[in-house]
């Protein structure tokens, strides 16, 4: 079983669930006794969210980044982010480690694939990509722009 590397406390509260959906999950797989091997790094979200309120993206990536350094020295085997508006500084935490990050748009887009809600009649094979439109609502158009 590999070890999954968490950056969590943006908020606590999401990190928490994360971590029960992650090792519920574990137990349904597994059965018995068995739960996820996992290292969860904790950022202090009041500090993240004066540098968010400050559009100060660099000194953000650069916090992901020390975290991700920090699960990989503590034995993680890849890296996810239990938080969605932290994945804008994702090219700051892959670059950081050696190991695997896991992106949200990623494994998100990858299940879409696989779902009877994609407006298709076929499953995309293998290797074959396709171009997904994502439309934004009116009151989340005025957030900042993704990369």
């Amino acid at each position: 079983m590999k070890t999954i590397g968490l950056i969590g406390g943006m908020s606590w509260e999401s990190s928490a669930e994360y971590y029960w959906l992650i090792d519920r999950h574990s137990k349904a797989l597994h059965g018995g006794h068995h739960n996820a091997k996992s290292v969860l790094m904790t950022v202090d979200f009041a500090e993240i969210e004066a540098l968010q309120s400050a559009h100060d993206w660099p000194a953000l990536g650069a916090c992901m980044a020390d975290a991700a350094r920090r699960l990989e020295a503590a034995g993680a085997d890849f890296v996810v982010l239990d938080t969605n508006t932290m994945h804008r500084v994702a090219d700051s935490i892959a670059a950081a480690v050696t190991l695997p990050f896991l992106h949200v748009a990623d494994l998100a887009g990858a299940e879409l694939l696989l779902s009877p809600a994609l407006a298709t009649n076929r499953r995309v094979p293998p290797g074959e990509t396709i171009t997904l439109l994502l439309l934004v609502s009116a009151s989340a158009a005025t957030m900042l722009p993704m990369k």
